[in-house]
């Protein structure tokens, strides 16, 4: 037996209880910290669709787009090549961030390395 009456079975606690309407045991899954990070990184990464969902993106953009000039019009490919490259800055801003937060001895991503991988950068002076 395990912490708190949980059992060992390979790498995962197994807590076995009885249910309240059969007369069976139920079985509830407890992984290790980290096991389903990891497996979340692996469904992400194996994935072709696009992180950041289309239709709240395409609204962001027209309506920046309104405000630079009211008779602005995109295509559908134009639109496509800004989400990706929309993409790409929030992945290289986020591991500047974990560069900094690396840096000051953390694992935690905080909001302040975001701040300051972007003042590196040159993207946001100071507030």
């Amino acid at each position: 037996m395990g912490p708190g009456g949980l059992r060992i079975v390979g790498t995962q606690f197994v807590r076995n209880m009885k249910a309240s309407t059969s007369g069976g045991i139920k079985t509830t899954t407890r992984y290790r910290p980290g096991t389903r990070a990891l497996r979340e990184i692996r469904k992400y990464q194996a994935s072709t669709k696009p992180v950041l969902p289309r239709a709240p993106f395409v609204r962001l953009v027209r309506e920046v787009a309104q405000e630079v000039r009211p008779d602005f019009r995109l295509t559908k490919r134009c639109l496509v090549l800004l989400q990706e490259a929309a993409k790409g800055h929030v992945v290289e801003v986020i591991q500047d961030a974990y560069a900094c937060a690396r840096h000051a001895r953390r694992v935690l991503l905080m909001p302040k390395d975001l701040l300051l991988a972007q003042r590196i950068r040159g993207e946001r002076s100071r507030p």
